[in-house]
This record gives C-alpha cells, sequence and structure tokens, in this order.
C-alpha cells in the first residue's frame, strides 16, 4: 500500500537527513525520485534504497502494481527461464543484453523464493505464482519498505525540469498535485499506454520528448488481431473456436528482419478476428497493410489418405481427413470456404499447401485497450545500455515499457522491468 507520512522527521534527523533537506525549503529533497509504482518502478526503488539513497516513489494511481495484479490471469508470469536478448524487439536488438545479464530469471527466481512464494512452470518456461499475483506486489512492497523508499500514491505529476544545480544541490524538480519535490536523479518507469483503463498514459513519453529524446513511435503489442470485412464474414461466427498453429508475420522494410520469428501456440477465433498466444506473438512484429500466416497442422500431412489408391476423394472425406487436426467446426467450414475443390493429385497437393498457409491481411489490431504492453517508446540510442541513464541529461533515467524494449508473451517483458530497474538503480 502506499504511505503519505509526512516529509519531514519529527525528531531528530540523522546528518544524512538534515543533508538532504538542505537548500530551498519550497522542494522536499531527495536523491532519487522514481516516477512510476509499477514493476520496474518499485524494482529501481528499493534497488536504490539499498544503496542508502534516500528514494520517493510517486504514483498517480491509488494503489502499485496495479498492471501486476491483471497479469497472467491474476497469477503473475514474473519471468521466463528461457531469457534472451533476441526474446525482444527494439530497433538496437542488442540494447537489452547488459541489463538482462546483470539480473538474470535465476536472480528473480532467488527473491522469490527468498520470500516464501511458490510458482510453477507453466509451460515454454513461463513461471507462474501458485497463488495470487498480490504476492509479488507485496514482495515488492516489503523490500521498499525494509529499503527506506517513501511511497506516495494519487499523486499526479503535472511537470518535470532542471533544477539550477550550480545554485543547489538537487538536479531536478518534480511539480506534483502533492507539492514539488527535487532530487539528483529522476528515473522514469511510467509504462506505456497498453490497458488505459489502468491508469496509463503518454507522460513518459511527453517528459523524454521535453528533454528532447527521440521516439520509436509506440502502438499497440501482445494484441488481438481484427479480421477485414470479409473474413470477418467468413469466419467470426466460429468465436470460441480455438486450435494449434504455427504463426509468423510477413514483414518487409529495410529496418526490420526479413524473416519474422514463428511462433508454435493456439490460436482463437474471436467475433472480432483471432486471438490467442500465436496470435499476441505475431502481433508485436504485424505492420498494417502486411499479412500474417499461419500453419494449421504444423508437421502433419494432412491430405496423404485422399491420394492413396481407391481413397474416396469427396467433401466428406476432406472434413474428415481435417478433423484429425482441427476442430470440427473449422474443418467443416475451411472445406466450405474453398474456392474450388479439385479432386486430382496437383489440386489435393494445393489444398495441402493452403492448409500450411492460412494468409490473412488484417484490418488493424484491438488498440491499447487490449493490448499487453506497447512496443517502441524512448529510442535506446540515447540510452546508457549498462545504466539506462539520458545519453541527452546526466541524471535523468528511463526504464521498463516506457523505453523501446519489448518482450514476447510469457514473462519476457516483467523480466526486462526488473533487470532494467536493477541496472539504474545500482547507478543512481
Amino acid at each position: 500500500m502506499c504511505g503519505n507520512r509526512s516529509i519531514y522527521p519529527t525528531g531528530g534527523a540523522s546528518d544524512r537527513t538534515r543533508h538532504v533537506l538542505r537548500g530551498p525549503m519550497n522542494a522536499h529533497r531527495y536523491d532519487v525520485i522514481v516516477l512510476g509504482a509499477g514493476a520496474a518502478g518499485m524494482m529501481c526503488a528499493f534497488e536504490a534504497g539499498r544503496r542508502g539513497r534516500r528514494v520517493l516513489l510517486l504514483d498517480h494511481g491509488e494503489r502499485v502494481g496495479r498492471k501486476i495484479l491483471i497479469s497472467g490471469g491474476g497469477r503473475c508470469n514474473f519471468t521466463n527461464l528461457h531469457t534472451r536478448a533476441e526474446n525482444f524487439l527494439s530497433a538496437n536488438p542488442h540494447f537489452a543484453k547488459s541489463a538482462l545479464a546483470r539480473f538474470t530469471p535465476a536472480d528473480m527466481i532467488a527473491l522469490v523464493e527468498k520470500h516464501g512464494i511458490r510458482y510453477h512452470e507453466k509451460t515454454l518456461g513461463q513461471l507462474f505464482c501458485d497463488d495470487s499475483a498480490q504476492r509479488i506486489v507485496a514482495l515488492l512492497e516489503r523490500e521498499c519498505g525494509d529499503a527506506g523508499v517513501e511511497t506516495r500514491c494519487g499523486v499526479k505529476v503535472i511537470k518535470a525540469r532542471q533544477e539550477n544545480a550550480a545554485a543547489v544541490a538537487s538536479k531536478f524538480v518534480v511539480e506534483t498535485s502533492a507539492g514539488d519535490f527535487a532530487a539528483e536523479s529522476v528515473v522514469v518507469a511510467t509504462g506505456g499506454l497498453s490497458i488505459p483503463k489502468m491508469g496509463a498514459t503518454s507522460f513518459g513519453y511527453e517528459l523524454a520528448q521535453q528533454f528532447g529524446h527521440a521516439l520509436i513511435e509506440p502502438r499497440a503489442a501482445l494484441v488481438p488481431l481484427v479480421f477485414a470485412p470479409e473474413d470477418r464474414e467468413r469466419w467470426c461466427d466460429l468465436s470460441g473456436v480455438s486450435f494449434e498453429v504455427v504463426a509468423r508475420a510477413e514483414t518487409t522494410g529495410k529496418t526490420r528482419r526479413k524473416v519474422a520469428p514463428e511462433f508454435r501456440e493456439k490460436l482463437l477465433i474471436t467475433h472480432r478476428g483471432v486471438s490467442g498466444p500465436a496470435v499476441l506473438q505475431v502481433s508485436s512484429y504485424w505492420k498494417p497493410g502486411e499479412q500474417v500466416c499461419f500453419d494449421l497442422a504444423p508437421g502433419r500431412e494432412v491430405l496423404a489418405a485422399l491420394l492413396e489408391k481407391n481413397a474416396r476423394r469427396d467433401a466428406a472425406n476432406l472434413v474428415a481427413a481435417l478433423r484429425a487436426i482441427l476442430p470440427a467446426r473449422m474443418a467443416e467450414r475451411w472445406v466450405a470456404a474453398q474456392l474450388t475443390l479439385d479432386w486430382t493429385n496437383a489440386g489435393i497437393a494445393r489444398m495441402e499447401a493452403a492448409l500450411h498457409a492460412w494468409t490473412l491481411t488484417p484490418a488493424g489490431t484491438e488498440g491499447f485497450a487490449k493490448a499487453e504492453v506497447t512496443a517502441g517508446g524512448i529510442d535506446t540510442a540515447e540510452l546508457d545500455a549498462r545504466t539506462m541513464e539520458s545519453r541527452r541529461v546526466p541524471g535523468l533515467y528511463f526504464i521498463g515499457e516506457v523505453v523501446d524494449v519489448t518482450g514476447w508473451l510469457g514473462g519476457y517483458n516483467f523480466q526486462w522491468a526488473w533487470a532494467s530497474a536493477v541496472s539504474a538503480g545500482q547507478a543512481v
């Protein structure tokens, strides 16, 4: 929970506290101010506090860790055992390596175990709490408390500006609804634009631009895709049907990989388009106007039986073959959707190929309202990969989702939050 205790000590202050409070009294003084009490912000705050830094953690919401609480179906997929830099999207694919090496999944597991939190591996290296995601929030709160972090919720940040460093000890002043706060360092952990109902805003991006930073255009990622009108009419009445696929985005462009990664997971048809883990994964690589491709029968030759001698070649037998790998409704619809049914060997070969390359051109995504994360953000070319400090403004740091580093589905974004936070927390 957030505290709102008095800034000023009521008893004898230590020498260090008296030093921190020195200077003009219209701004309460700290060593570090962290903006945003989510996963990255809380981790950074207590990491800095452990080093003896006087830390103020601010959040405009009424409680800390709100997105943590809804993550992983309420159980928080807090890391992934297989985390590598290759699991992240960024204009600089090497940027995340330093932070990820400094704080690994094993380090996060050790912290979780220190607090007696039971967990399990669900699939593909994804670690979840056995109990509630509240256990992770409680861990972060406890560590912040033990490190002497002062946390204030319900505080809206109005503006952040540099102070005249030659005149006073602090470099920055943060103007808020609760007054002005000053510090040597400011860490921006305000997150991205995803899930605005949880309080997401563009503040972090605006602050970065205010200080001269460039942005990689933020966009919805790990998000359901919306069918074009003709595909909606053809498929959306199958809402709720799910099956395993291999999915990939057909990417193009000089600044992006020509061969995007493939993901073998479940696809879910919705009342507006497609979702499920496979779709969320490829959505991070998809761009408007481009295609996504799904192998509906990964590793299988489905129609081989139709090529056998004396095999019955008709729609009923085709549906029967497809029902071995697809839900019945999808199998029937797939056959009904074919413009022609060519029963020659070449025709059957073409139908087989089509099963392994169901190609769609989405009309768009479900947007930030349904996106799990935001891709893009603060351009990493202007950040120190070891510390997350701005190369433009010494003492200003950016961590977590606000930075142009976006992980795959499955705990990777939490691991980036922890790792980038530790890098900054050990430097501020």
